[in-house]
């Protein structure tokens, strides 16, 4: 079942000097139970979508469906339907009153989503214990780590029992060790709760391992899309470095014919070959080198990481804000 479909989404920002087009016809989607990493470097239109998919920003064009709900015709019934995570903001994160304890923070939100009063304390109290929130339902917002703020901020997105979670930069700020825990709760998200998950992040390992699939988003609209593992396959391959006896050029000829092999090149000594899947290209290549009589030195495989293919699809790093500017970048003021 699909639980978010958008088409031709786009979003037009107009000043008195210009016409900013920071969304360009976005088409996606998300099947329910799925956790779906979207990805852009900065300014390419990320959070301009996602203001979009969550009602905070009306599309100028497009049609878009989130958890059963029409995002034009029906807002409201978006809003009902879905939880939202922000950004942290500022020394304790989130929206929340720091002077509030976490009990009444979750009490609130749910009265807010119109929880039936009979059920706010269960509620509550559940998710307490699936955030690892449990036992600091007294505490004020202020006094909580990094840490437990972001996983009271995610408790806040759950309290009215939504099928589907925005996530927005779910792990900006905290320690390592805090990052990875709250991985675990994000699985937990879709195997304990059944809920889908459509989360930001400046972290490539994260996306890779949290998302079923990734988008990416550059220049206001989608140039890649699938799951981790077939991206990496598909937009970088596999990396055989080879270091052999001899000349490193007649190494170089021989092993360019061979299957699987995309392009070569020569580093020194060393040979350095991209393959469509190395684990397969392997036995290939190390025959053809020893029918040929040329002996191996070293050999190494290397996977691709996320890393590389956003550098592939959009020239630049995921962090990289010192890449030329786009020709319509969004006006200040106007979020992109």
């Amino acid at each position: 079942m699909t639980i978010i479909e958008a088409r031709g989404l786009a979003r037009t920002f107009r000043s008195r000097k210009r016409t900013v087009e920071a969304v360009r016809g976005v088409d996606l989607t998300v099947a329910e139970g799925e956790i779906v990493g979207f990805l852009g470097p900065n300014g390419a239109g990320k959070t301009t979508t996602l203001r979009m998919l969550t009602t905070l920003l009306s599309p100028t064009a497009g049609t878009a469906t989130v958890a059963g709900a029409d995002l034009l015709a029906d807002p409201v019934g978006v809003r009902r339907r879905i939880g939202y995570v922000p950004q942290a903001i500022g020394a304790t994160g989130g929206g929340s009153d720091p002077n509030a304890t976490v009990a009444e923070e979750l009490s609130f939100q749910a009265r807010m989503y119109r929880v039936p009063a009979a059920g706010i304390a269960a509620r509550a109290g559940r998710l307490a214990a699936q955030l690892e929130l449990a036992g600091l339902e007294d505490r004020l917002v202020k006094t909580l780590s990094g840490g437990q703020r972001r996983r009271l901020d995610i408790a806040l997105g759950l309290v009215h029992s939504p099928g589907l979670v925005f996530l927005d930069e779910p792990t900006t700020g905290l320690d390592p060790q805090s990052r990875s825990n709250l991985w675990e709760h994000i699985r937990k998200l879709r195997q304990e709760l059944g809920t889908t998950v459509f989360l930001t992040t400046h972290y490539l390992e994260e996306a890779d391992a949290l998302c079923d699939r990734v988008l990416v988003i550059d220049y206001g609209r989608i140039v890649a899309a699938g799951t981790p593992e077939e991206l990496k396959r598909r937009i970088s391959g596999d990396v055989v470095t080879l270091s052999v006896s001899g000349d490193p050029g007649t190494a170089r000829s021989l092993l360019a014919n061979q299957p699987g092999v995309r392009d070569i090149s020569l580093d020194g000594r060393a040979l350095r070959l991209g393959v469509e899947r190395g684990e397969e290209a392997l036995p290939g290549l190390l025959r053809a080198l020893d029918g040929a009589g040329i002996a191996l030195e070293s050999i190494q495989l290397a996977r691709p990481s996320l890393d590389d293919v956003f550098l592939t699809v959009t020239g630049r790093s995921l962090r990289d804000d010192s890449s030329p500017a786009r020709p319509d970048r969004v006006p200040a003021g106007a979020s992109s």
